[in-house]
């Protein structure tokens, strides 16, 4: 694995999570999904890097995806089961509400199919 790859391609995928992030939980679907009064920026900012790397890791260790295509298609995968198992884990002790769940995925997806061509991209540039 090269180091460069997996850091750049981890970094520049965490941003775009969290721009993607604010762009739909903060500004489309805020009416779903309110601002806590303890929301903690940074440990946002922590998570989507931590996402980032997360999947440059799978794109430039085992899979060697370089393609934007390949990158969207895996990160859509990847979106889709990281989404169910935190909505799972998160409505295991609140009420659940199907619908929050349901578009929840769905965003993730989205974000995540975003994040996964990004990353490929910089794989790809970075040869």
């Amino acid at each position: 694995m090269k180091m460069k790859n997996f850091l750049v391609a981890g970094i520049v995928g965490g941003f775009v999570d969290f721009l993607l992030g604010w762009v739909f939980y903060g500004m489309l679907f805020s009416d779903l999904y309110p601002e806590g009064e303890n929301m903690n920026l940074g440990f946002i900012a922590l998570g989507c890097l931590t996402y980032g790397l997360f999947m440059a890791y799978i794109f430039t260790k085992w899979a060697g995806i370089k393609h934007a295509s390949t990158g969207a298609k895996a990160g859509a995968v990847i979106g889709f089961f990281y989404a169910l198992s935190m909505n799972f884990y998160m409505y295991s002790s609140r009420e659940v509400n199907y619908q929050n769940i349901v578009i929840d995925v769905a965003i993730t997806i989205i974000i995540s199919a975003a994040v996964g061509a990004v990353i490929a991209m910089v794989n790809d540039k970075l040869k």
